[in-house]
């Protein structure tokens, strides 16, 4: 935590604090413990960070957690209510208390506690030095990414065997008797994320027009000859990290326009792996493929590659790095997407996203899972 004891230092405070559930990949990070209601986490340098929470979690926490417990009787906040009867006055009390002295938060700290702590002290904003932390991965990071990937995989897998094997009646898909629309191919995948002890939420499966909407989750049924997008991005429900994969294909014949999208896509999504290396700023990664696209015929205006190249994974499904116009320089140890994309209306979309981490070789990508238009 030496990064986080330099931002304390550097602002002048006393001590780091945040206040979060565990849902906030931050407090996750730094507790790795699991709780739905918020509780505070205070680091103070040259001391261990301590995770002060409810009684009836103690126990669990200290069992649980990778840094300090407190309990908020030990912290003092039952008795500052008797002479501070409201609530977050009260927690503010025994926050300035416990830190003594100025306090460094995250930039989404809660505004009504900020107020009521600036009474025992000035109150700065933190640029990001957790979120900076956790965008390089440790092995056993990068083995729980990689393991979500191989189960994201297998729910590709499962999800274009469907379509595969689907039949086709007045151009629509069939799947044992009843259209395969994207409802359903979507709970066919959740579920299956389910069973194995991953989640997953607006899975992507759009179909023809839809596709021409990098984000459109898709309704209704899947037809032949279309181009159809699914993008997956479950998470692990113990280790709390995410996988991503994209891959765009069609039950059928191609039209010659998609065909041709497609083809520019895998050769932008292969220069562009080929550029990532520590060093390299995310904003030369995501121009040189905007500058590809642009040879190709294809400029990006309202419409064309109107995203970013990519983006960081972890703990959050979009995190730092960016792959992006204002991605910084890429370090060893960084997740990054590779899903660059083409959008037109009339003819349709087609993304083709991989993942992999940042090496002083180059980039390893953990996708493994194969790229083919036309099943």
């Amino acid at each position: 935590m030496e990064a986080l004891e330099g931002a304390i230092g550097q602002a002048g405070a006393a001590g780091f604090v945040m206040y979060a559930s565990s849902q906030d990949a931050d407090m996750r990070y730094l507790t790795r413990f699991r709780v739905g209601d918020p509780v505070v986490y205070l680091k103070k340098p040259g001391f261990p960070g301590t995770i002060i929470v409810p009684q009836m979690e103690y126990d669990r926490a200290v069992a649980e957690c990778s840094c300090a417990v407190m309990s908020r009787g030990d912290a003092g906040y039952f008795a500052i209510l008797e002479e501070e009867p409201d609530p977050r006055a009260a927690l503010a009390l025994m926050i300035a208390r416990q830190v003594g002295g100025d306090m460094l938060v995250p930039p989404n700290f809660p505004l009504s506690l900020a107020r009521k702590l600036e009474e025992h002290g000035t109150v700065r904003i933190d640029t990001g030095t957790v979120a900076g932390l956790r965008a390089v991965k440790t092995s056993a990071e990068l083995a729980a990414i990689r393991d979500t990937q191989r189960v994201n995989e297998a729910a590709l897998d499962l999800a274009l065997t469907h379509i595969r094997k689907a039949t086709v009646r007045n151009g629509m898909l069939m799947w044992e008797g009843a259209p395969l629309t994207s409802e359903v191919l979507r709970r066919t995948l959740h579920v299956f994320f389910l069973e194995h002890g991953y989640t997953a939420a607006d899975t992507i499966i759009s179909c023809g027009a839809e596709t021409a909407m990098p984000h459109r989750t898709g309704a209704g049924p899947l037809m032949a000859n279309e181009p159809i997008v699914i993008d997956i991005f479950p998470r692990h429900e113990e280790s709390g990290y995410y996988a991503d994969m994209t891959r765009t294909v069609v039950k059928g014949e191609a039209d010659p326009a998609v065909a041709d999208l497609y083809d520019a896509v895998a050769e932008a999504q292969a220069l562009g792996k080929s550029m990532l290396r520590p060093g390299v700023p995310g904003k030369d990664v995501h121009q040189a493929v905007v500058d590809y696209f642009a040879d190709r015929g294809y400029a990006t205006e309202k419409e064309g590659f109107i995203h970013s190249l990519g983006h960081g994974v972890g703990l959050e499904i979009h995190e730092q790095p960016s792959l992006g116009p204002a991605g910084e320089a890429l370090e060893a140890g960084h997740v990054v997407t590779v899903e660059p994309g083409l959008y037109y209306a009339g003819t349709g979309g087609v993304r083709l996203e991989d993942m992999g981490v940042v090496t002083q070789q180059g980039f390893d990508c953990f996708t493994r899972y194969p790229q083919e238009l036309q099943i």
